[in-house]
């Protein structure tokens, strides 16, 4: 408890974590303060592309081997099975109707790549660094989950909500192809490609995601400012229960590929997120009836702060332990 603790306060205290909250200060006191959406925009499309380009070139120094072919086959499996986990809690936790209980569902089955960096910058500095190829499966882990809520939907409420806009949404889903698209480009060109843009995606990295968690914590406070009505006891509780029950599955499969400390730690994280980018489009295509300030809030305005405060540093502790890392 203590290790879980000390690595929460240094967590709580980087710059990251700072500037998020600063976001979320701003927006409760109602302050002008915003980001353009373009920049935004700018922000998170630099994100992808330096997470995805350093993937790969770490894929291309490792060379592909059954660990990660495993890691990617396991990311799948979880991806589409922790869906149904989320439902079930859910059916028993709040009132939600089937069709925001799949919606909601469908997002922590997915992953939020800012919690993927955010893990990933904190591992880097304890010096457990994580296999590279994570990133592939962070990529892999985004679709899955849409594909099980639909499903569920469909199941529980009759319809067929499968069509050629949802699966276009879901394949060429700009923040899939992007990050798809680099690690590719990264995985081609090696560590030689990496040392040609370092100055580009390696120096300014830990700045613009400052920039980008400001401007996170922006929309997450707006959300739980404006969105209270929607956050009943149980929904709430769920929030915070999702991802420590999420983290036990990728516990469970890190430690059966045997990967590293750091690898288990962001495994953990990866099955503990709960994405607010590319699940949300597709929600709005395949299931317009949902209500997004139920699935929003809760993605990004509940768990994704537990994930960065306690969530984190819980995970990395846990791995630590039980790897003995």
């Amino acid at each position: 408890m203590g290790d879980v603790l000390s690595l929460a306060a240094d967590n709580l205290l980087s710059p990251l974590i700072l500037f998020f909250v600063l976001g979320v200060l701003a927006a409760f006191a109602r302050s002008d303060l915003t980001i353009p959406e373009a920049a935004a925009k700018a922000l998170s499309i630099y994100l992808l592309f330096a997470i995805g380009f350093k993937g790969g070139a770490s894929v291309a120094a490792h060379g592909v081997d059954a660990g990660l072919i495993l890691s990617l086959i396991a990311g799948g499996i979880l991806s589409a099975t922790i869906p149904f986990v989320a439902f079930g809690l859910l059916r028993i936790m709040t009132q939600l109707s089937t069709i925001d209980a799949a919606a909601v569902a469908g997002h922590y089955g997915s992953i939020s790549i800012v919690t993927f960096v955010a893990c990933t910058s904190a591992l880097t500095g304890r010096g457990l660094d994580p296999e590279g190829y994570m990133v592939a499966v962070a990529a892999i882990m985004e679709a899955p989950a849409i594909l099980s809520a639909l499903w569920l939907v469909s199941r529980k409420a009759g319809g067929n909500q499968m069509d050629g806009n949802l699966w276009r949404e879901i394949l060429l889903n700009g923040s899939i192809v992007l990050l798809i698209g680099s690690f590719v480009i990264g995985a081609i060109t090696g560590q030689d490609g990496l040392e040609k843009i370092a100055s580009f995606i390696v120096s300014p990295f830990q700045g613009v995601l400052c920039l980008f968690l400001l401007d996170m914590g922006l929309v997450a406070g707006r959300g739980l400012r404006d969105s209270g009505k929607y956050l009943t006891p149980g929904v709430f509780a769920f929030g915070m229960l999702m991802p420590l029950v999420g983290s036990c599955f990728g516990l469970a499969a890190g430690m059966l590929l045997g990967l590293s400390t750091g690898g288990v730690a962001l495994f953990m994280t990866l099955c503990a997120s709960a994405s607010y980018i590319a699940v949300p489009a597709a929600m709005r295509v395949a299931l317009p009836e949902a209500n997004p300030s139920i699935y929003l809030t809760l993605s990004l305005g509940i768990t994704f702060p537990f994930n960065l405060t306690l969530g984190i540093p819980a995970y990395i502790a846990i791995a630590s332990q039980v790897t003995g890392g």
